[in-house]
Order: structure tokens, then sequence, then C-alpha cells
């Protein structure tokens, strides 16, 4: 799981570690703390399975659809799909189509998923794998690589489209009409983006008045020292603002969307909770883990201990679940400490 496109811009460097974070996004180690944060219930259980459209759809086809990467692309079958992001994977299942997927990346960990073969980690496309499936069509981000994999996959004749990733709550509803586009289902695109809407603005409803806690999104892999705080573009951030919170990383004026943690930005910051991944939690070593990295301790939120955790798999997917996560976010961050 969606998370992750977590592309930071800060030069190369930066773009290279987060490439690798992107990869270990299922890979995080858990030590000490079992990574339950202290009066946090982190993201719903039911964010473990997506919820279909019922009666599944019937794709017609053949159509063509322009992909992110300027191409016109035909696809006149869809009865092998393989998404190559989890995110993509949520929004096929959910359309009621999960029967036809072949395969899935490793971010794809939701219930109906789990047992597909394994032929991508985001930024490390097997294309070999990907064409020994014998797929009708690939489903990509423009995140998606290596370029040259995508570019064997294009050239053994499968029909290949790229999305643009999602980055913000408006994204929802125009990634699920792009993949049902894609699918040949646009009625059954049109419905689930009603409901995944409609869901989202019923949680936004229910956000508490008052004062708005400032929330700073930290993404860790502590197996690969990546360390990294979200600004403004993170995704979080339009996530945290949904939820009633202050992104204090934007706030604290970070304008780009991820930049490594410093004492120094953790105290501008000053934010009054810390949302990270569960897996990034565990592979730092749970809550007191977390608090032992150079900074985080001192601030409001490692003071009191006031951690919101949500799964790697659905915080930055912006699909189907989306509202699973916000409604979690909000009673996560307007709760008070431990």
């Amino acid at each position: 799981m969606r998370v992750p496109r977590l592309v930071g811009r800060l030069v190369g460097a930066l773009a290279g570690l987060l490439a690798l974070a992107v990869v270990l996004t299922g890979c995080g180690t858990a030590g000490g703390d079992s990574g339950k944060p202290s009066g946090a219930s982190g993201a719903p259980s039911t964010a473990d399975r997506v919820e279909p459209l019922t009666p599944a759809p019937t794709p017609r086809l053949p159509v063509s659809v322009r992909s992110a990467d300027g191409r016109d692309v035909t696809i006149g079958g869809a009865d092998r799909i393989v998404p190559l992001s989890g995110s993509l994977s949520e929004i096929v299942f959910s359309l009621g189509l999960g029967d036809r997927v072949v395969a899935r990346d490793i971010t794809a960990t939701f219930e109906q998923a789990r047992r597909l073969p394994v032929v991508t980690r985001a930024h490390d496309v097997s294309a070999e794998s990907v064409l020994s499936l014998r797929p009708t069509l690939v489903l990509a981000e423009t995140t998606t690589g290596p370029a040259e994999a995508i570019g064997q996959i294009r050239a053994a004749g499968v029909p290949l489209v790229v999305l643009d990733p999602a980055k913000k709550l408006g994204d929802v509803g125009t990634r699920i009409d792009k993949v049902a586009a894609a699918l040949g289902v646009p009625a059954a695109g049109a419905e689930l983006r009603e409901r995944a809407e409609s869901r989202i603005e019923a949680v936004r409803q229910g956000v508490p008045h008052g004062k708005k806690p400032r929330v700073a999104f930290l993404y860790l892999r502590g197996s690969a020292s990546v360390y990294l705080l979200g600004g403004a573009g993170s995704g979080a951030d339009s996530l945290i603002e949904a939820a009633g919170g202050v992104d204090a990383g934007v706030d604290s004026g970070l304008k780009k969307d991820f930049t490594p943690i410093t004492s120094e930005a953790l105290a501008k910051a000053a934010p009054d909770v810390i949302l990270v991944m569960s897996k990034g939690l565990d592979s730092v070593g749970g809550v007191d883990g977390l608090l032992r990295i150079p900074g985080v301790g001192q601030t409001p939120a490692g003071l009191d201990r006031r951690i919101a955790s949500v799964d790697d798999g659905v915080l930055l997917n912006f699909g189907p679940r989306t509202d699973a996560v916000l409604k979690s976010l909000v009673e996560q961050i307007h709760k008070g400490g431990a």
C-alpha cells in the first residue's frame, strides 16, 4: 500500500532515498513497543477489506483512453488485469472486477488481494513477472518504474495505461473515473465515485469544531534510516486539513512535500499530534522508538505521547476507502493524549 508515492523533490539525493522508502513500504521491522500509539486506535479493522459494487459490471470494450504520459491506449480486453500499485488495485476491486486481477503490487495488502502473486514493489517492477501472467491490461502510475520495465511491457503489445498519482481528497473521484473508463465500466465508475465522495462528505460533516490540533506527518523507515517530515503536497496535508487539523509542517513554512527530520524543523512545527503509518512506526520500534528520534520527544506531541497511526495500505491511497481513513484520523487527532 498507496503509499506511498512519497516522492520528495529535495534534489537528487532525497529523491533516491524516497524511491528506496517506497520499495520498503511493506517491510517495516517491529521491535520494542507493539507500535500501537497511546490513546489511538489506528485505522479501523474494515480497512483490511474493500467493498465491491454489486452486481459486478460487465466491461464494454474496446475503448480508447488517454494515458497520463500522453499516449492514446486502446484496450480490447479486461480479463487479466495487473494494477501496479495498491491504490489502483483497490479501485479495480471496488468496481467489482477483482476476479479479473491476476497480480498485485506489494502495497495491495487488503484481504481480497492478499493471495495474488507480487510482481512489483512500486519502483521495482518485474516486466518478466508481469508478462508471464499474460495480462490484457496493465495499470500504472507516473511514479511506477523503472522506465525500462514499462517499456518492455508496452513493447510486448500489452495495453498499459498510466495515471497521475493521487495527492489530495479531490483526486478520489477523478482516479475512480479514469480507472473505470480504462476498464470499460464508466457507469460503475460514476456509482463508485458518488459512494466514495458522499461518504467522505459525511465524515467531514462530523468533524469537531473548536481549536484545531497541529498535526505533523512523519514518514519513517527505520530499516533504511529514512525519517521525513511532511510539508505542502505530501498528501497527508489534505487529510489533516479535512479532519479538522492544521498541518504543522505546512504551517511552519515547509514548501516541499518531504524534508529530512531535524530537531529545529520539529521545534518550529511544534505538533500537538504526530501522524505516522503503522509499519513505519513498527520500523522504529513503536512509540518508544519514535520518541528517541532527535527532536520528536521534545515536541508537544512527544511529551504527551499523542501519536496517530493509520495503516500504510490506505493512508495515502485516496480511493474508495478514504472515508474510513478520514474517520480514523478525526477520532485520533481530536482525542486527548495518554
